[in-house]
């Protein structure tokens, strides 16, 4: 069957609405009344007219089934279309923080360091210098409400042939001689305490002919006190000293117990 031929099938098979109530009464009719007999041509015994109207109404619903099939099956089935699904969104993942830049802090500068010849320059706390000489008066910790050691740390870069110490110890109240001592030999000064003016005075005082070696040395006045605590406060030292350089002083107050 060619592709004119299929077609003509299918648009007489769209084209065509069986009349089912007059195929059913033309069937009815049939079986009610007897067939007329005629005599065929042939000599063959003709087929009842139901039998032949049964044949035909058969035969059309068979053509128009088939031709309802070639349809069916020449039509093209739509293509199914497929809605791609949606993807599913991705987590996008958080940047991870840089680490901030670090920054090296500044290096600080070094210190200056202090030269081993260097001499620290006069204060209240009561260091001095001038030429060989450097002191540093203080009251000792050791004092206490009744009692107080006054001290005085004597340097000297040159050896001495003169010298000459006084620590002056103002009168606070109840203020008497107790002791004194040095680190340099005893025989090589002379000693004296005595109050005047309001002021106990210690002097030690270096003999004729003796010298004091080139170092550090020590001077202390001992002394009794006011019950409490003492001010240091108008209390003062004085040194005098010759050397082969010439002469130089230092002096200044006492700084209090540490």
């Amino acid at each position: 069957m060619n592709e004119h031929i299929a077609r003509q099938l299918r648009e007489a098979a769209e084209a065509h609405q069986p009349d089912r109530a007059r195929m059913l009464a033309r069937m009815q009719r049939g079986a009610v009344g007897p067939a007329p007999r005629h005599r065929a041509r042939s000599g063959l015994r003709s087929w009842p007219r139901a039998a032949l109207a049964g044949l035909a109404t058969a035969g059309i619903l068979a053509t128009g089934g088939l031709a309802v099939a070639a349809i069916v099956q020449t039509r093209p089935s739509p293509e199914a279309t497929t809605t791609p699904a949606a993807p599913s969104p991705t987590a996008t993942p958080s940047p991870t923080p840089s680490a901030p830049p670090t920054t090296s802090a500044p290096v600080p500068a070094p210190a200056a360091t202090t030269p081993a010849t260097a001499r620290p320059t006069p204060s209240a706390t009561g260091r001095a210098q001038n030429g060989p000489l450097w002191s540093e008066a203080s009251v000792d910790a050791h004092s206490n409400l009744y009692w107080a050691q006054s001290d005085l740390i004597l340097r000297t870069a040159q050896p001495l042939t003169s010298l000459t110490v006084e620590l002056r110890i103002a009168q606070t109240g109840d203020v008497r001689d107790t002791g004194n001592w040095r680190t340099l030999p005893s025989e090589d000064f002379t000693v004296t305490s005595q109050e005047s003016g309001g002021v106990l005075v210690y002097r030690w005082v270096l003999k004729p002919g003796r010298t004091v070696p080139a170092g550090q040395h020590e001077f202390a006045a001992q002394y009794n006190h006011a019950p409490g605590v003492r001010s240091s406060a108008s209390d003062s030292y004085r040194v005098d000293a010759q050397s082969a350089g010439g002469s130089s002083s230092v002096g200044g107050g006492f700084a209090p117990a540490r």
